[in-house]
C-alpha cells in the first residue's frame, strides 16, 4: 500500500516502484482543488461535446489489457472459479512486486478515497491503494492446479458409492477393496493429466540410472528403468515437474560400495551426500523445498539407513521403500510403501492365477528360511507339528513345488523377515491365495487407496500360536468374498513389460502423486 500525506509525497523505497511524480508537486488544499475539479470539468466537456468513449485511466487501461491478453475474462481464484487459464493470480497480494516493470504485472485493484479523519479536517488526505500482482511462475501455476485437484478429489470423496461414478474405458474401480473408489478414480485420472516427474541427469551407471530387474529387488530396478525410458509421466523441463527423482539405486550402492570385511557403509553415505550437494548446487529445486518434492526409491533393507545420511532426505523427502517400518522412521503421510516382488526370471508368466477355492486343500502354507525373530517364532511353533492344515517349512522336501503349494492353499502366511517387508505378499496375490500378514509396524503398499482388511488377514505376532484357530474361524462365505477380492486387486500388483493403466508401476506413481498433493511448495525468491 502507498500513502500520500498532505505535506509531501512519501519517497518511494528502493524495494517498491511507484509512478513518477514531479518533486515540485505538493498537495496543498489549492492543489487538491486543481487536482480534483479541473480534470472532472474537462472530462464533462469532452464527454458531452465529443464522440462518446469510455474514460480509462492509465491504470485501468493496463488492467483491461492484462486481463484480455490472458483470457481471464474476470475469472480467477479470487472469485472461486476453477478454470484452466494461462495463469492464475496470487491469492495474497497486499504488496507491490519489487523491481518489476508494469508491463510484466497485473494491477488487480486501483482505488482513490478521501480520508477526513486525520490532520486538518478541512484539508482531506488523498490515499491511493493499488495492488500489483506479477504473472505466476510455472511453480505457482503448478500449485494453483494442485489446489484445484485437491478440491476435485475432496468432492469425489463425498460420494460413498462402492463404484466410481467416473467413466473409464479400461477399468472402473469398484467394491470394498478400495477405501473410496470414487476418490481414488478421480485422483488417478487427475494424475494421468498433470503429474510430471523430472529425472536428474547427473550420475553414471551402474550406481545411478540403473537397477536390478531380476531377483528380490526387481521392483527397484524395473521402476528406475521405466522412468529412464521416459514413456510415462517424465518431463525434460524441470520447471514443469511436480516431483524430482533421485536416480540412485541402493542395491547398486551396496553392491559396489559396501565393505563387508569392515561392515563400513561410509562410502554409501558419502555418495548420497555428494549427489545431493551436486544437484542442490546446480538446480534451485532441492533448496526451494528442502527436498520435500524429491523422491528416492529402494527395495533394499538399507533404504532407510541410506537416506539418513542426508537429514532432509530422511525427514522431508518422499521415500518409496519396501522396508516400510514405522518404528524405523517410515512416515506414511510423506513416505510410500513399495511392494516387494521377487521375479527370478524377470517375468510374471506362470505366476498369475490358480485353482478355484474348492480345489485348494491346504488351509495355510509357508516356506522360508530363518530370517528374523518373527519367522523364528513361526517356525518354532509350527514347523515340527506336521499339521496337514497349517504347513510350515524352512525348506521344502525334495520334489515339492513351491508354486504348487501356494496355488493349492486357501491362505498364504506372509511373515516379515529381517525387515518388515516380504515378497510373499505379492506372491500370494499372484497365486490368488488370501495373504496373511504377520508383522509389527508394517505399512502395506497402497494403504491410502486399498482397504487391506477386505482381502487379507492380519495376525499379530503374539497370536502366531493361534493361527489355525483364527483361520478356521473364517466362514466359507467370508473366505470366498476375500478370495474374489484378491483376484480383483491383483491388477494393481502385476508387473507388465510395458506398463498398463492401474498396474503396479502406475500405482507406485500414484502413491508418489498423493504425497506431492500433501505439500505446497513456494519459491522463496518470489514470496
Amino acid at each position: 500500500m502507498t500513502c500520500l500525506n498532505k505535506v509531501a509525497m512519501t519517497p518511494p523505497s528502493s524495494d517498491h516502484k511507484r509512478p513518477h511524480t514531479p518533486s515540485s508537486f505538493r498537495f496543498s488544499s489549492l492543489n487538491l482543488v486543481w487536482f480534483l475539479v479541473v480534470p472532472s470539468t474537462v472530462f464533462f466537456l469532452v464527454s458531452t461535446l465529443g464522440p462518446h468513449r469510455p474514460s480509462i485511466s492509465p491504470l485501468s487501461s493496463l488492467l483491461q489489457v492484462s486481463f484480455s491478453n490472458n483470457s481471464l475474462q474476470g475469472s480467477s481464484i479470487f472469485n472461486g472459479s476453477s478454470i484452466d487459464s494461462s495463469f492464475q493470480l496470487e491469492a495474497e497480494t497486499d504488496y507491490f512486486v519489487s523491481n518489476m516493470p508494469l508491463p510484466d504485472a497485473i494491477i488487480e485493484k486501483h482505488t482513490i478515497q478521501l480520508d477526513m479523519s486525520k490532520n486538518n479536517e478541512s484539508e482531506p488526505v488523498v490515499i491511493v491503494t493499488s495492488k500489483i500482482v506479477k504473472k505466476n511462475s510455472k511453480l505457482e501455476r503448478n500449485e494453483a492446479n494442485l489446489a484445484r485437484v485437491r478440491s476435485s478429489i475432496k468432492q469425489a470423496a463425498l460420494v460413498r458409492n462402492l463404484t466410481s461414478t467416473h467413466q473409464d474405458p479400461d477399468y472402473v474401480p469398484h467394491g470394498p477393496i478400495y477405501r473410496n473408489a470414487n476418490a481414488f478414480h478421480r485422483s488417478y485420472l487427475e494424475m494421468e493429466k498433470v503429474f510430471k516427474i523430472y529425472v536428474y541427469k547427473e550420475g553414471e551407471p551402474p550406481i545411478f540410472h540403473n537397477g536390478p530387474c531380476r531377483s528380490i529387488y526387481s521392483s527397484e530396478g524395473r521402476f528406475i528403468h521405466e522412468l529412464e525410458k521416459g514413456n510415462f509421466y517424465t518431463t525434460e523441463d524441470p520447471d514443469e515437474a511436480l516431483v524430482y527423482f533421485l536416480p540412485f539405486s541402493v542395491v547398486m550402492l551396496v553392491q559396489y560400495l559396501y565393505e563387508p570385511e569392515t561392515s563400513n557403509t561410509d562410502a554409501i553415505g558419502r555418495t548420497v551426500v555428494d549427489y545431493i550437494d551436486v544437484i542442490s548446487g546446480k538446480y534451485p529445486y532441492w533448496n526451494r523445498s528442502l527436498g520435500a518434492d524429491h523422491f528416492m526409491l529402494s527395495c533394499h533393507d538399507w533404504g532407510p539407513r541410506t537416506s539418513s545420511y542426508v537429514p532432509h532426505l530422511f525427514h522431508k523427502s518422499i521415500r518409496v521403500l519396501c522396508n516400510a517400518n514405522t518404528s524405523e522412521g517410515f512416515n506414511p503421510s510423506k513416505d510410500a510403501s513399495f511392494p516387494e516382488i521377487n521375479l527370478l526370471t524377470g517375468e510374471v508368466e506362470g505366476l498369475l492365477g490358480g485353482p478355484s477355492p474348492s480345489h485348494r486343500s491346504i488351509l495355510a502354507f509357508f516356506a522360508g528360511r530363518l530370517h528374523g525373530y518373527i519367522r523364528y517364532l513361526l517356525l518354532n511353533e509350527w514347523k515340527d507339528k506336521r499339521d496337514p492344515d497349517v504347513q510350515v517349512f524352512d525348506q521344502l522336501p525334495k520334489g515339492v513345488s513351491y508354486m504348487s503349494k501356494l496355488k493349492n492353499s486357501r491362505f498364504c502366511l506372509c511373515p516379515s523377515g529381517y525387515e518388515v517387508a516380504s515378497p510373499r505378499i505379492v506372491e500370494a496375490i499372484y497365486a490368488e491365495c488370501v495373504p496373511v500378514l504377520i508383522s509389527d509396524n508394517y505399512v502395506p503398499p497402497f494403504s491410502d487407496v486399498l482397504n487391506w482388511k477386505s482381502f487379507s488377514i492380519q495376525i499379530a505376532v503374539k497370536d502366531i500360536p493361534n493361527i489355525k484357530k483364527i483361520l478356521m474361524g473364517v466362514s466359507q462365505r467370508q473366505y470366498l468374498r476375500m478370495q474374489r477380492r484378491v483376484k480383483q486387486v491383483q491388477r494393481h500388483f502385476v508387473v507388465n513389460a510395458t506398463p498398463k493403466r492401474y498396474d503396479v508401476f502406475h500405482m507406485i506413481n500414484h502413491s508418489i502423486w498423493l504425497r506431492r498433493l500433501n505439500i505446497h511448495v513456494r519459491d522463496f525468491h518470489q514470496s
